[in-house]
């Protein structure tokens, strides 16, 4: 489990071997099944990633619902929450590579939480994430950050079955998958409850077929502190 105060502070955290292993297989065939080219999106994706729709299959929905995983999201966003959307994402051969970013949060600081579910290794080599830990709430004084400068950004390292949860305004970025070796994830949003008439208004364009009317309580889960 996730220590509360570290969370806070580094804005993130890497949940190791969240996922029984006996899911990974059948991940990767979900993953692998749902594949489609990037015109047929509503919005065309990046051509050197492979994006995969799957967020009806009953793994893929039982992993975001992972207990471990809610209490960090609860512990983030720090009100009712919902799971907005999950899909897969892949860096092909010579790809991936991204500018370092944030994706923002939309009415707070803190109501937006991404994870990435790895369900292969991954590594420098095979286009592992890019973090720059504590990034999230820059001092009100600090000077807007240099996204060119990777002096501290920190690449992740890991295998099939981690779970790396952070806040949207964490500054992180994909790598270039150098090797080819496959690095297939999910992608997972969570947004607070009071978003959900703008996550409405983008379900369509982001070929969400899912429900979202669950809600979950931070009070339902617990961190350490």
């Amino acid at each position: 489990m996730a220590d509360r105060e570290q969370l806070h502070r580094n804005g993130y955290v890497l949940l190791r071997q969240a996922i029984a292993p006996t899911w990974l297989d059948t991940l990767r065939a979900v993953f692998d099944a749902g594949v489609k080219p990037s015109g047929e999106w509503p919005v065309p994706r990046g051509i050197d990633w492979r994006h995969s729709q799957l967020d009806t299959d009953a793994t893929v929905q039982a992993v975001c619902r992972l207990p471990h995983l809610l209490a960090v999201v609860g512990e983030l966003i720090g009100e009712r929450f919902f799971l907005s959307q999950v899909e897969g994402r892949e860096p092909l051969a010579n790809g991936g590579h991204q500018q370092l970013h944030r994706d923002l949060s939309v009415q707070r600081p803190g109501d937006t939480v991404n994870a990435l579910v790895y369900i292969d290794d991954y590594g420098p080599e095979n286009g592992a994430t890019r973090i720059v830990p504590g990034s999230h709430r820059p001092a009100p004084n600090a000077p807007p950050f240099d996204f060119t400068d990777e002096s501290r950004s920190v690449p992740l390292t890991g295998n099939a079955g981690d779970i790396l949860i952070f806040d949207a305004d964490l500054i992180h970025a994909g790598s270039l998958n150098a090797s080819g070796v496959r690095r297939r994830s999910l992608l997972i949003t969570f947004f607070s409850e009071s978003l959900y008439a703008t996550h409405l208004e983008t379900v369509s364009l982001r070929s969400i077929r899912m429900d979202t009317t669950e809600r979950f309580d931070p009070e339902d889960f617990a961190l350490e502190s």
